[in-house]
């Protein structure tokens, strides 16, 4: 008689979570997890944070008040119509498919939407950079974890006077913001060429100088605590009686609880299971810089007119691109720092690429960009952590500890209903 497969010698001993994803999101999740007492296998095709996690800012924007917004400005939408613009490309083909994510996009951006917004994340937000310090405390990569604050530039006057509304809204939080004239921000920053009008600076805000090491700290941290990670793949997740089963290279492995952190892979697991959520992707693209002479930057620097960030990191300076509306899997078409490299330039001494080739990650976004964190509604143990949008790399220990919370019935630190797949219904 044939045994059924989840009673097949291939089978690994059955664990009470499965992770699937193993970026900062998942790698965050399955840490807290293993601290809760439970058994975790940790699931992904690469290593941990060597896939959208690797590619970021550095920022741990826990002062973060309203999300990125389709732009109200003709002009602006005029720039990026003709491919002229620096802070978004797109690809023609393409349009037909993100137009219905585009217009709730557009919709979600309403100024009222974004300060609804702007107060159901607060509550993650604020939790950001403590759940990291604490993680990194526990792994030991508190070197990779600066507090020097983030700096944000203005070429016009009236670019930042647009603003204010945000600035209001985040007085009201209780979160510091400094003007500063251009002295100052030269002050803070030697490097940088006269080329703008005004700054903002955020002492509040925290950074890291390697995103990957990060994880991958993380992670050592998960297996001491008795953790295990594997390769396989996670779009052979199906259900098998009362479990969730998934293949690895170690054999197929079950449990009761499994939780999806794939970020843009995740529709290649949930479409199958018939999970249907307006799932978006963001394109990005960084690419590291030696700087040149005895130049150097503390913390990170947004040129917010022109949409680019420089971060210090320990590769070089790392440049980033704003977003680029393209298929995921889609041939790379980096033309972004064409358009921003005269300004970037012209800001900061950058010298020679580090790489021959930018690196192309992919963002995963909801429309209202918040992410969806709870239960899978008709899926008994299935738990959703997806769709941190610019922010996985801010929202993963916070995250992580909300849905270990919720899976182990603890207390919750922040109600998770603004968070939940239903809202989409």
């Amino acid at each position: 008689m044939t045994a059924e497969p989840e009673q097949s010698a291939n089978l690994m001993p059955k664990t009470d979570v499965l992770v699937l994803g193993a970026g900062i999101v998942g790698t965050s999740v399955a840490v807290h997890l293993a601290q809760r007492g439970l058994k975790v296998i940790l699931v992904d095709r690469q290593g941990p944070g060597e896939g959208t996690s690797y590619g970021n800012a550095g920022i741990l924007e826990g002062n973060t008040v309203f999300p990125p917004a389709f732009p109200s400005d003709f002009g602006a939408l005029m720039r990026i119509a003709l491919k002229r613009s620096t802070v978004a490309n797109y690809h023609l083909s393409f349009l037909p498919r993100v137009a219905p994510w585009l217009m709730a996009f557009r919709a979600a951006s309403q100024p009222e939407r974004l300060v609804e917004t702007a107060h159901v994340m607060r509550p993650l937000f604020a939790r950001a950079v403590a759940e990291h310090e604490a993680l990194a405390a526990a792994s030991g990569a508190e070197p990779h974890l600066r507090k020097t604050g983030w700096l944000k530039l203005y070429r016009s006057a009236a670019s930042l006077a647009a603003l204010k509304p945000e600035f209001d809204l985040a007085a009201s939080f209780g979160i510091a913001i400094n003007p500063l004239n251009v002295a100052d921000a030269l002050a803070l920053e030697p490097s940088l060429a006269p080329v703008f009008r005004r700054a903002m600076f955020w002492p509040g805000a925290a950074s890291i100088d390697n995103p990957l090491a990060l994880t991958r700290a993380y992670a050592a941290h998960y297996a001491a605590l008795g953790g295990a990670t594997v390769s396989g793949d996670a779009r052979t997740l199906r259900r098998a009686g009362q479990t969730w089963v998934v293949d690895s290279a170690e054999g197929s492995i079950k449990a009761e609880q499994a939780v999806v952190a794939l970020g843009p892979w995740a529709p290649d697991v949930l479409g199958p299971l018939g999970i249907r959520l307006p799932f978006g992707i963001k394109r990005g693209y960084h690419l590291h810089y030696r700087a040149e002479g005895n130049a150097g930057l503390t913390r990170p620097v947004l040129d917010a007119d022109v949409g680019y960030c420089l971060g210090p990191m320990q590769q070089g300076i790392r440049l980033t691109t704003g977003a680029e509306f393209a298929a995921r899997d889609a041939a790379p078409t980096p033309v972004q720092f064409g358009r921003l490299m005269p300004f970037a330039k012209a800001l900061f001494p950058l010298g020679e690429p580090v790489e021959s080739q930018p690196w192309l990650g992919c963002r995963p976004c909801f429309p209202d960009s918040r992410p969806v964190i709870g239960k899978a509604r008709n899926h008994p143990g299935l738990w959703l952590t997806i769709g941190h949008a610019h922010w996985g790399l801010t929202l993963g220990p916070a995250t992580g500890r909300l849905i270990a919370e919720m899976l182990t019935g603890a207390t919750l630190f922040c109600d998770p209903a603004p968070y939940r797949a239903e809202r989409f219904d």
